[in-house]
């Protein structure tokens, strides 16, 4: 049974109380609690600054790679959930210098991928030079099953970070960091495995868990499913059987690697997923190392243990192994040199330096982000009370329907969706009940994107966020605009142009069992029909259908059976399609 007992309940201020002790530990860095940044006091302009981050739970990572030597500054969202987009234009434009460019190195998910893309091309149109590495190490899903979504990011990734920031630190130039960080990432592999499953802070309790006896091969760190379930073996066949799974050259569907080579030389990392004791981790090690050894004829030329990048506290271990390659570009250094080079960080638990900076109090570099783009008014105006009947109705079906959502998040995802939509719903409610509407409907769907994407954050923030910005933008095309009154026809022209600004940030389609299987059976029918309500049906029938399809981006492709569970998120966009539609 997982346990649902902590210390602090409330995940939003578990999150900004945690991140504000970052600081406390390493005097050298500074925090911003509401957009949930921690960075560098000192920024050094004649070197290129190194960002990541994700969502909360996975401490160390990455906040505590915060420091001279690794990161800059790591941005953090919710429990398991990406940051916005804003919170990442803030770092990239207030928190860092720039002068020589800013390298983003971030996982495989979806919702980093589109926040952190979304953050640097805002960064990029305020002048800033900004590159971005993906970072997908885990070998947990092979080929066939990842599909379009690739491998995920998991605890190899702090190897990038390591090396980049040190790259950074002695005088890479933006290029040739980057090449670097894609260098290392294409040449490590990593697998975990878990005991169990985690409870997320304020959530409700997983119902799908493993049974007493049962080990899950290549759980991500989310709780996804891995590549099977089995009886709990004993140490040594399990290790055997994860580097099996990360060096096989023969198992085209996980050979990331491909061929080894007798001259191969190697970096091993053990990672804690949280929950495991020292001691057990030791063993664990001296296993690991034995075998590779013995099977593989690998003696590592680095090995760090350790606890580098956690499930909150995980009942499980990964392992990472990191093939050393040359540095075309730097002949005179090696992987070796920048995993040694000194660094002032509290999470890297190799060799460290530790000389923090106790006089600095302010950065030496403007702490003004970029200031939040003026909203120009269309000159356009709408029924606001119709609207907001409308839009608040959709939304308190949306939050009656939390529970409901959450118990198919459950099952294929990691268990926040109906807590997200909930948030997000209260949110913009919230907004609507202040009436705080602006009388131009431009302005309004803006500001309402905003209230969506601070509340939500993680990929659904992100997407709602962009659809809304988009639905905002197909308002403003209207013409002519002054004082022209928006009815059913231009509401439907901007809500197509919305769906086609959401797909130029996402390959998902309908047929893809994601939201967009309730989004376009909606607008497109509305569209046609101006029924509202037909329209409503016509979601609802795209969300139910997504039970029986193969899920090809998001986490519910990692897992393996789906139960004939719909995909939340489109169960989610119905929802509000239903009630939206019961005030017409």
């Amino acid at each position: 049974m997982v346990s649902t007992k902590h210390f602090v309940h409330d995940p939003d201020k578990l999150v900004a109380s945690a991140i504000s002790a970052i600081p406390i530990a390493n005097p050298s860095l500074a925090v911003d609690v509401e957009n949930k940044i921690i960075y560098r006091k000192v920024a050094e302009s004649e070197k290129v600054s190194v960002i990541s981050g994700g969502g909360a739970g996975h401490e160390p990572s990455f906040a505590s790679y915060v420091g001279k030597g690794i990161l800059n500054a790591a941005v953090s969202g919710s429990i398991f959930a990406s940051p916005s987009s804003s919170q990442i234009l803030t770092a990239l434009t207030s928190k860092v210098a720039s002068n020589k460019g800013i390298l983003q190195v971030i996982m495989n998910y979806t919702g980093d991928a589109l926040n952190f893309g979304l953050g640097s091309e805002k960064a990029k149109a305020a002048g800033k030079q900004v590159e971005t590495v993906i970072v997908g190490d885990d070998v947990g899903v092979g080929r066939q099953k990842s599909g379009k979504v690739g491998r995920r990011g998991i605890a190899g990734t702090v190897l990038v970070h390591k090396i980049v920031g040190a790259a950074a630190d002695s005088g890479f130039t933006l290029k040739q960091c980057r090449d670097l960080a894609q260098l290392v990432a294409r040449n490590i592999v990593s697998v975990g495995c878990s005991l169990s499953h985690v409870h997320v802070p304020g959530s409700e309790p997983v119902t799908e868990t493993l049974e007493e006896d049962q080990i899950e091969i290549g759980m991500g760190i989310h709780n996804e499913q891995g590549s099977e379930r089995v009886k709990t073996p004993d140490l040594p066949l399990l290790v055997e059987k994860l580097l099996k799974q990360l060096l096989d050259p023969n198992d085209k569907d996980r050979a990331f690697l491909g061929q080894l080579r007798p001259e191969d030389e190697w970096v091993l990392l053990l990672n804690n997923l949280g929950g495991v004791s020292p001691l057990e981790m030791g063993a664990i090690l001296n296993e690991v190392v034995s075998a590779l050894g013995s099977n593989y004829s690998i003696k590592p030329k680095r090995v760090y243990s350790g606890t580098f990048m956690t499930s909150l506290n995980g009942l499980g271990f990964s392992i990472s192994l990191l093939r050393i390659e040359a540095i075309p570009f730097k002949s005179d250094t090696s992987f070796i040199d920048l995993l040694d080079y000194p660094h002032e960080t509290i999470g890297w638990t190799g060799p460290q330096a530790r000389f923090w900076d106790t006089t600095s109090t302010q950065n030496n570099f403007s702490t003004e982000a970029v200031a939040a783009e003026r909203i120009e008014a269309s000159g356009l105006n709408f029924n606001k009370t119709a609207f907001k009947e409308s839009v608040s109705a959709g939304l308190q079906a949306v939050i009656s329907a939390e529970a409901q959502i959450t118990k198919y998040d459950d099952v294929v995802g990691d268990g926040d969706c109906g807590t997200t939509f909930k948030r997000g719903a209260e949110a913009v409610l919230s907004f609507l009940q202040d009436d705080r509407l602006p009388d131009d409907p431009v302005v309004a769907m803006t500001e309402i994107a905003n209230t969506v994407e601070k509340a939500m954050g993680g990929t659904s923030g992100a997407i709602f966020s962009i659809f809304l910005t988009g639905f905002a933008e197909g308002l403003r095309e209207i013409q002519p605009g002054a004082g022209k009154s928006v009815g059913m026809k231009e509401w439907c022209d901007a809500a197509s142009y919305a769906l086609k600004t959401l797909y130029s940030y996402t390959p998902a389609r309908p047929g893809d069992r994601t939201l967009v299987d309730a989004f376009h059976p909606f607008i497109d029918t509305v569209s046609q029909t101006g029924d509202v309500q037909d329209a409503a049906k016509k979601a609802m029938q795209g969300a139910e259908s997504t039970a029986t399809m193969a899920a090809k981006l998001g986490r519910s492709t990692y897992v393996r059976d789906l139960e004939n569970t719909p995909d939340p998120g489109a169960v989610g966009v119905a929802t509000f399609f239903e009630g939206f539609a019961k005030t017409f």
